[in-house]
């Protein structure tokens, strides 16, 4: 099943509807009026939601509307919480590299997280805004899961059940400003601006066999300025979502609609690429010395999408360009 939420000047949730599984049409959901109230009501809203999706993929659906990417906002407008993980080691031990810092101790055993920016996500088209590019703004490219309701002190295991839907996500962060927030010992705050989402959310039996062992096992395509970037298999993952959700549930309870992020989706073979700048820069000094890639400037525009594995688009693409705005 396959849901996202249409722009509406009535809501900031947007408006809920059901996407067919070729994106080519939707049927707008009604009473139910956002994709978070459908998480928090799962067990009496996923039947109904899954018939009205089989009668749309059978072409039953006299109110069907054409999709057009410009019509929706990010796959969950904005939600109570989201805690984004950095489950790829690779992609750690490089952006530590990057900045000269060790890597902890435990880095294998346990995973790195923070909270970050959940009022409000760009829409999938929506401009990233920036005020000063000195900060280094970097694109990061990551899959999320979507929670029901998660009690405190859930299981590894457990935590896999309570997953509903996944989204890609653009983890917008300025590399710039990241070193002294970290030296604060306070965390990110203002190197970690608003992100954007995929326009379609999916439930993890679209992604067939390729959803496994908390982790989706398919390659993220990201193409930077129209040119191929990386397409890093999400498979990769050292710590599956399960642990990650177990990880943010440790000491509080998880309200449904929370989103967990993978972190950068990141391999050790060269040549998948990169889903970050950061990644990119770091290898490059790396091997000649000198970071030649510079950070994302006003007109670059970014490209992240999914694929399954007979070549079907599963959550729509992520397309934004930069633009410089006046403070």
């Amino acid at each position: 099943m396959k849901l996202g939420s249409l722009k509406s000047p009535l809501s900031a949730d947007g408006e809920l509807c059901v996407v067919s599984r070729d994106q080519k049409t939707a049927v707008k959901v009604n009473p139910v009026s956002s994709l978070r109230e459908v998480v928090e009501h799962w067990e009496e809203q996923e039947p109904k939601l899954r018939a009205l999706s089989d009668r749309l993929n059978a072409g039953q659906c006299e109110d069907a509307f054409p999709v057009r990417e410009s019509d929706f906002q990010a796959a969950l407008p904005r939600t109570w919480l989201f805690a984004d993980g950095s489950a790829f080691i690779h992609h750690i031990r490089l952006v530590r590299k990057a900045r000269n810092a060790a890597a902890p101790e435990t880095l294998l055993t346990v995973p790195l997280m923070y909270q970050a920016e959940s009022g409000r996500f760009l829409a999938p088209t929506e401009e990233i805004p920036q005020v000063d590019f000195s900060h280094g703004t970097d694109f990061e490219a990551e899959v999320g899961v979507i929670t029901g309701p998660v009690p405190m002190g859930t299981t590894a295991d457990e935590a896999l059940k309570k997953i509903r839907l996944l989204v890609l996500i653009n983890d917008v962060s300025l590399r710039g400003l990241i070193p002294a927030e970290l030296a604060g010992g306070f965390g990110f705050f203002q190197s970690k601006p608003n992100k954007a989402l995929s326009p379609f959310a999916v439930t993890p039996d679209e992604l067939g066999p390729s959803w496994r062992e908390g982790r989706v096992h398919l390659p993220l395509n990201v193409n930077y300025n129209g040119t191929f970037f990386g397409r890093a298999n999400a498979g990769s993952m050292h710590f599956h979502f399960g642990q990650l959700i177990a990880h943010a549930a440790r000491t509080r309870d998880l309200a449904a609609g929370s989103l967990i992020g993978s972190g950068t989706v990141s391999n050790e073979d060269p040549s998948v690429g990169s889903s970050c700048l950061v990644e990119k820069r770091t290898i490059e000094q790396i091997e000649s010395g000198e970071a030649k890639t510079p950070y994302m400037k006003d007109g670059d525009t970014i490209e992240i999408s999914m694929k399954n594995e007979r070549g079907e688009d599963l959550f729509g693409r992520i397309f934004q360009r930069v633009r410089a705005v006046r403070r």
